[in-house]
Protein backbone atom coordinates (compact mmCIF):
# COMPACT_ATOMS: atom_id res chain seq x y z
CA UNK A 1 0.00 0.00 0.00
CA UNK A 2 2.65 2.56 0.79
CA UNK A 3 4.58 1.60 -2.22
CA UNK A 4 1.53 1.98 -4.20
CA UNK A 5 1.04 5.62 -2.47
CA UNK A 6 4.72 6.40 -3.19
CA UNK A 7 4.41 5.81 -6.86
CA UNK A 8 1.12 7.61 -7.36
CA UNK A 9 2.74 10.51 -5.60
CA UNK A 10 6.05 10.31 -8.10
CA UNK A 11 3.34 10.12 -10.96
CA UNK A 12 1.60 13.77 -10.61
CA UNK A 13 5.40 15.12 -9.76
CA UNK A 14 6.29 13.52 -13.24
CA UNK A 15 5.85 15.19 -16.90
CA UNK A 16 4.56 13.09 -19.85
CA UNK A 17 5.99 13.50 -23.39
CA UNK A 18 3.97 14.16 -26.09
CA UNK A 19 5.90 12.58 -29.29
CA UNK A 20 3.15 14.75 -31.34
CA UNK A 21 1.57 14.10 -35.00
CA UNK A 22 5.09 13.63 -36.60
CA UNK A 23 8.55 13.03 -36.02
CA UNK A 24 9.89 13.98 -38.91
CA UNK A 25 11.58 17.72 -38.85
CA UNK A 26 11.40 18.13 -42.54
CA UNK A 27 7.61 18.50 -42.60
CA UNK A 28 6.52 20.06 -38.96
CA UNK A 29 6.98 23.51 -40.60
CA UNK A 30 4.18 22.62 -43.51
CA UNK A 31 1.88 20.73 -41.06
CA UNK A 32 2.08 23.37 -38.34
CA UNK A 33 0.98 25.79 -41.10
CA UNK A 34 -2.00 23.47 -42.27
CA UNK A 35 -3.12 22.45 -39.19
CA UNK A 36 -3.46 26.19 -37.75
CA UNK A 37 -5.15 27.42 -41.09
CA UNK A 38 -7.55 24.65 -40.22
CA UNK A 39 -8.09 25.20 -36.41
CA UNK A 40 -8.38 29.14 -37.11
CA UNK A 41 -11.03 27.65 -39.97
CA UNK A 42 -13.33 25.52 -37.59
CA UNK A 43 -13.36 28.33 -35.22
CA UNK A 44 -14.66 30.72 -38.02
CA UNK A 45 -17.30 27.98 -39.69
CA UNK A 46 -18.91 27.21 -35.98
CA UNK A 47 -18.96 30.66 -35.05
CA UNK A 48 -20.25 31.56 -38.25
CA UNK A 49 -23.31 29.03 -37.68
CA UNK A 50 -23.79 30.08 -34.02
CA UNK A 51 -24.23 33.81 -35.29
CA UNK A 52 -26.59 32.75 -37.95
CA UNK A 53 -28.75 30.66 -36.09
CA UNK A 54 -28.72 33.43 -33.21
CA UNK A 55 -29.38 36.66 -35.24
CA UNK A 56 -32.20 35.25 -37.64
CA UNK A 57 -34.41 33.35 -34.70
CA UNK A 58 -37.31 34.33 -36.51
CA UNK A 59 -36.24 31.84 -39.79
CA UNK A 60 -34.02 29.57 -37.66
CA UNK A 61 -36.03 28.75 -34.89
CA UNK A 62 -36.71 24.60 -35.49
CA UNK A 63 -35.19 22.94 -32.57
CA UNK A 64 -32.66 21.11 -35.09
CA UNK A 65 -31.15 24.76 -35.58
CA UNK A 66 -31.21 24.46 -31.42
CA UNK A 67 -29.44 21.87 -31.24
CA UNK A 68 -26.68 22.83 -34.52
CA UNK A 69 -25.92 25.60 -32.35
CA UNK A 70 -25.16 23.78 -29.42
CA UNK A 71 -23.24 21.32 -31.50
CA UNK A 72 -21.17 24.07 -33.33
CA UNK A 73 -20.26 25.26 -29.58
CA UNK A 74 -19.20 21.59 -28.52
CA UNK A 75 -16.73 21.68 -31.89
CA UNK A 76 -15.20 24.77 -30.84
CA UNK A 77 -14.79 23.87 -27.27
CA UNK A 78 -13.06 20.18 -27.98
CA UNK A 79 -11.18 21.46 -31.19
CA UNK A 80 -9.59 23.81 -28.70
CA UNK A 81 -8.82 20.98 -26.25
CA UNK A 82 -6.55 18.99 -28.74
CA UNK A 83 -5.37 21.53 -31.25
CA UNK A 84 -2.85 23.70 -29.14
CA UNK A 85 -1.26 20.60 -28.06
CA UNK A 86 -0.69 19.73 -31.22
CA UNK A 87 0.41 22.41 -32.95
CA UNK A 88 2.73 22.93 -29.81
CA UNK A 89 3.87 19.29 -30.60
CA UNK A 90 4.30 20.12 -34.32
CA UNK A 91 6.55 23.29 -33.28
CA UNK A 92 8.62 21.32 -30.78
CA UNK A 93 8.50 17.82 -30.68
CA UNK A 94 9.03 15.77 -28.28
CA UNK A 95 6.83 18.56 -26.42
CA UNK A 96 6.43 17.88 -22.46
CA UNK A 97 3.09 18.28 -20.60
CA UNK A 98 2.51 18.35 -16.42
CA UNK A 99 0.59 15.90 -15.28
CA UNK A 100 -2.20 17.91 -13.84
CA UNK A 101 -2.28 19.66 -17.41
CA UNK A 102 -2.71 16.34 -19.12
CA UNK A 103 -5.08 14.81 -17.07
CA UNK A 104 -7.39 18.11 -17.10
CA UNK A 105 -7.06 17.68 -20.96
CA UNK A 106 -7.79 14.03 -20.39
CA UNK A 107 -11.20 15.03 -18.71
CA UNK A 108 -12.04 17.76 -20.91
CA UNK A 109 -11.65 15.78 -24.22
CA UNK A 110 -13.48 13.24 -22.78
CA UNK A 111 -16.09 15.15 -21.63
CA UNK A 112 -16.61 17.06 -24.80
CA UNK A 113 -16.91 13.83 -26.75
CA UNK A 114 -19.59 12.04 -24.97
CA UNK A 115 -21.49 14.93 -24.92
CA UNK A 116 -21.36 15.00 -28.67
CA UNK A 117 -22.22 11.43 -28.49
CA UNK A 118 -25.63 12.53 -26.71
CA UNK A 119 -26.17 15.59 -28.56
CA UNK A 120 -25.99 13.73 -32.18
CA UNK A 121 -28.38 10.97 -30.80
CA UNK A 122 -30.17 14.12 -29.95
CA UNK A 123 -30.55 15.20 -32.69
CA UNK A 124 -31.72 12.05 -34.80
CA UNK A 125 -34.51 11.18 -31.94
CA UNK A 126 -35.52 15.12 -32.99
CA UNK A 127 -35.66 14.06 -37.10
CA UNK A 128 -37.52 11.05 -35.67
CA UNK A 129 -40.21 12.75 -33.95
CA UNK A 130 -40.02 15.27 -37.37
CA UNK A 131 -40.84 12.70 -39.85
CA UNK A 132 -43.08 9.87 -37.64
CA UNK A 133 -44.87 12.33 -35.53
CA UNK A 134 -45.38 15.42 -37.52
CA UNK A 135 -48.70 16.53 -35.80
CA UNK A 136 -47.12 16.38 -32.79
CA UNK A 137 -43.82 17.91 -33.27
CA UNK A 138 -44.48 21.22 -31.85
CA UNK A 139 -45.44 19.55 -28.77
CA UNK A 140 -42.57 16.54 -28.42
CA UNK A 141 -40.17 18.59 -29.24
CA UNK A 142 -41.28 22.06 -27.48
CA UNK A 143 -38.62 24.74 -25.98
CA UNK A 144 -38.20 22.62 -22.55
CA UNK A 145 -37.48 19.38 -24.04
CA UNK A 146 -34.73 20.45 -26.08
CA UNK A 147 -32.87 22.11 -23.49
CA UNK A 148 -33.87 18.99 -21.72
CA UNK A 149 -32.21 16.87 -24.15
CA UNK A 150 -29.01 19.44 -24.31
CA UNK A 151 -28.56 19.86 -20.93
CA UNK A 152 -28.76 16.20 -19.82
CA UNK A 153 -26.27 15.23 -23.15
CA UNK A 154 -23.62 18.16 -21.29
CA UNK A 155 -24.12 16.35 -18.14
CA UNK A 156 -24.24 13.15 -19.14
CA UNK A 157 -20.66 13.68 -20.88
CA UNK A 158 -19.35 15.69 -17.90
CA UNK A 159 -20.42 12.31 -15.30
CA UNK A 160 -19.11 9.91 -17.56
CA UNK A 161 -15.50 11.78 -17.57
CA UNK A 162 -15.33 12.79 -14.26
CA UNK A 163 -15.61 8.99 -13.51
CA UNK A 164 -12.53 7.61 -15.99
CA UNK A 165 -10.51 10.83 -15.43
CA UNK A 166 -10.46 9.94 -11.69
CA UNK A 167 -9.50 6.41 -12.43
CA UNK A 168 -6.89 6.74 -14.73
CA UNK A 169 -5.95 9.87 -12.70
CA UNK A 170 -5.35 7.15 -9.19
CA UNK A 171 -2.80 4.70 -11.57
CA UNK A 172 0.83 5.24 -10.73
CA UNK A 173 3.30 6.02 -14.31
CA UNK A 174 6.84 4.90 -14.96
CA UNK A 175 9.45 6.03 -16.52
CA UNK A 176 9.49 7.04 -19.26
CA UNK A 177 6.15 8.90 -19.43
CA UNK A 178 6.38 8.63 -23.46
CA UNK A 179 2.82 9.29 -25.20
CA UNK A 180 3.06 8.18 -28.57
CA UNK A 181 0.31 10.77 -29.46
CA UNK A 182 -0.38 14.58 -29.79
CA UNK A 183 -2.67 14.81 -27.06
CA UNK A 184 -3.52 13.14 -23.60
CA UNK A 185 -5.88 10.18 -24.48
CA UNK A 186 -7.16 7.44 -22.40
CA UNK A 187 -5.48 4.54 -24.29
CA UNK A 188 -1.82 5.53 -24.37
CA UNK A 189 -2.36 6.44 -20.66
CA UNK A 190 -3.41 3.32 -19.57
CA UNK A 191 -0.38 1.59 -21.65
CA UNK A 192 1.66 3.99 -19.85
CA UNK A 193 1.09 2.77 -16.45
CA UNK A 194 3.17 0.17 -14.01
CA UNK A 195 0.02 -1.05 -12.02
CA UNK A 196 -2.49 -3.32 -12.42
CA UNK A 197 -5.19 -1.78 -14.65
CA UNK A 198 -7.69 -4.61 -15.69
CA UNK A 199 -10.46 -2.40 -13.08
CA UNK A 200 -9.72 0.39 -14.82
CA UNK A 201 -10.02 -0.86 -18.51
CA UNK A 202 -13.37 -2.21 -17.52
CA UNK A 203 -14.46 0.81 -16.15
CA UNK A 204 -13.25 2.32 -19.40
CA UNK A 205 -15.12 -0.42 -21.58
CA UNK A 206 -18.35 0.14 -19.74
CA UNK A 207 -18.53 3.57 -20.23
CA UNK A 208 -17.90 3.67 -23.72
CA UNK A 209 -20.64 1.02 -24.08
CA UNK A 210 -22.86 3.43 -21.79
CA UNK A 211 -21.67 6.45 -23.58
CA UNK A 212 -20.82 5.52 -27.10
CA UNK A 213 -23.12 2.73 -27.97
CA UNK A 214 -26.03 3.50 -25.92
CA UNK A 215 -26.28 7.02 -27.96
CA UNK A 216 -25.55 5.22 -31.19
CA UNK A 217 -28.57 2.52 -30.58
CA UNK A 218 -30.86 5.25 -30.11
CA UNK A 219 -29.77 7.11 -33.11
CA UNK A 220 -30.08 3.76 -35.32
CA UNK A 221 -33.67 3.19 -33.60
CA UNK A 222 -34.60 7.06 -34.58
CA UNK A 223 -33.48 6.16 -38.39
CA UNK A 224 -34.92 2.71 -38.46
CA UNK A 225 -38.29 3.88 -37.45
CA UNK A 226 -37.70 6.84 -40.26
CA UNK A 227 -36.93 4.11 -42.95
CA UNK A 228 -40.14 2.64 -42.33
CA UNK A 229 -42.08 5.70 -42.63
CA UNK A 230 -40.42 6.42 -45.69
CA UNK A 231 -41.11 3.27 -47.28
CA UNK A 232 -44.60 3.90 -46.91
CA UNK A 233 -44.77 7.19 -48.15
CA UNK A 234 -46.80 6.98 -51.25
CA UNK A 235 -45.07 10.05 -52.90
CA UNK A 236 -41.44 9.57 -54.17
CA UNK A 237 -40.73 13.46 -53.76
CA UNK A 238 -42.08 13.49 -50.23
CA UNK A 239 -40.02 10.46 -49.40
CA UNK A 240 -36.75 12.34 -51.02
CA UNK A 241 -37.84 15.48 -49.04
CA UNK A 242 -37.78 13.81 -45.40
CA UNK A 243 -34.72 12.05 -46.18
CA UNK A 244 -32.99 15.16 -47.50
CA UNK A 245 -33.58 16.64 -44.08
CA UNK A 246 -31.71 13.46 -42.73
CA UNK A 247 -29.27 13.44 -44.79
CA UNK A 248 -26.36 15.97 -43.21
CA UNK A 249 -26.89 14.40 -39.90
CA UNK A 250 -26.60 10.46 -41.21
CA UNK A 251 -23.25 11.79 -42.73
CA UNK A 252 -21.88 13.65 -39.97
CA UNK A 253 -23.02 10.95 -37.46
CA UNK A 254 -21.77 8.30 -39.26
CA UNK A 255 -17.92 9.38 -39.93
CA UNK A 256 -17.76 10.37 -35.84
CA UNK A 257 -19.30 6.97 -34.69
CA UNK A 258 -17.38 4.85 -36.99
CA UNK A 259 -13.90 5.97 -35.77
CA UNK A 260 -14.81 6.83 -32.55
CA UNK A 261 -16.06 3.34 -31.86
CA UNK A 262 -13.13 1.70 -33.76
CA UNK A 263 -10.75 3.84 -31.15
CA UNK A 264 -12.27 3.17 -28.06
CA UNK A 265 -15.25 0.54 -27.75
CA UNK A 266 -12.68 -2.44 -26.96
CA UNK A 267 -11.99 -3.57 -23.58
CA UNK A 268 -8.14 -4.28 -24.00
CA UNK A 269 -5.10 -2.40 -24.20
CA UNK A 270 -4.45 0.05 -27.39
CA UNK A 271 -1.51 0.07 -28.86
CA UNK A 272 -0.77 3.87 -29.49
CA UNK A 273 -0.17 3.45 -33.34
CA UNK A 274 0.68 5.71 -36.05
CA UNK A 275 -2.71 4.40 -37.19
CA UNK A 276 -4.41 6.01 -34.25
CA UNK A 277 -3.08 9.33 -33.94
CA UNK A 278 -4.18 9.45 -37.97
CA UNK A 279 -7.65 8.29 -37.13
CA UNK A 280 -7.48 10.65 -33.83
CA UNK A 281 -7.05 13.69 -36.03
CA UNK A 282 -9.96 12.64 -38.02
CA UNK A 283 -12.71 13.00 -35.12
CA UNK A 284 -10.59 15.68 -33.46
CA UNK A 285 -10.13 18.02 -36.37
CA UNK A 286 -11.70 16.92 -39.94
CA UNK A 287 -15.10 16.13 -38.12
CA UNK A 288 -15.72 19.56 -36.69
CA UNK A 289 -14.30 21.07 -39.66
CA UNK A 290 -16.42 19.26 -42.22
CA UNK A 291 -19.43 18.98 -40.02
CA UNK A 292 -21.05 23.11 -41.03
CA UNK A 293 -20.02 22.73 -44.30
CA UNK A 294 -22.35 19.74 -44.19
CA UNK A 295 -25.06 21.20 -42.50
CA UNK A 296 -24.84 24.48 -44.76
CA UNK A 297 -24.54 23.06 -48.02
CA UNK A 298 -27.41 20.56 -47.59
CA UNK A 299 -29.62 22.98 -45.63
CA UNK A 300 -31.85 25.94 -47.90
CA UNK A 301 -32.94 27.78 -44.69
CA UNK A 302 -29.52 28.47 -43.63
CA UNK A 303 -28.25 28.83 -47.37
CA UNK A 304 -31.27 31.92 -47.30
CA UNK A 305 -30.17 33.55 -44.34
CA UNK A 306 -26.12 33.50 -45.19
CA UNK A 307 -27.34 34.64 -48.26
CA UNK A 308 -29.24 37.54 -46.68
CA UNK A 309 -26.00 38.01 -44.45
CA UNK A 310 -23.74 38.33 -46.83
CA UNK A 311 -25.97 40.78 -48.43
CA UNK A 312 -26.25 43.18 -45.47
CA UNK A 313 -22.23 43.07 -45.41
Amino acid sequence: MERSLQLANRSTDQDFILLGLSARKDIRDGLFAVFLALYLLILLENMLIIYLICSHLELLHKPMYFFLGHLSCLEMCYVSVTMPSLLMGLRSSPCRMSFTSCMAQLFLFISFIGTKCTLLASMAYDRYVAICHPLHYPLLMRPQVCWALTLSSWVGGLVISVIKTTCIASLSYCDPNVLNHFFCDAPPLLNLSCTHVVLIELVDFISAIVIFCGSLLVALASYVAISRVLIQMPSAAASHKALSTCASHLLVMGIFYSVVLFMYSRPRRIRSTDLNKVLSVIYTVATPLCSPIIYCLRNREVHAVLKKTLRLC
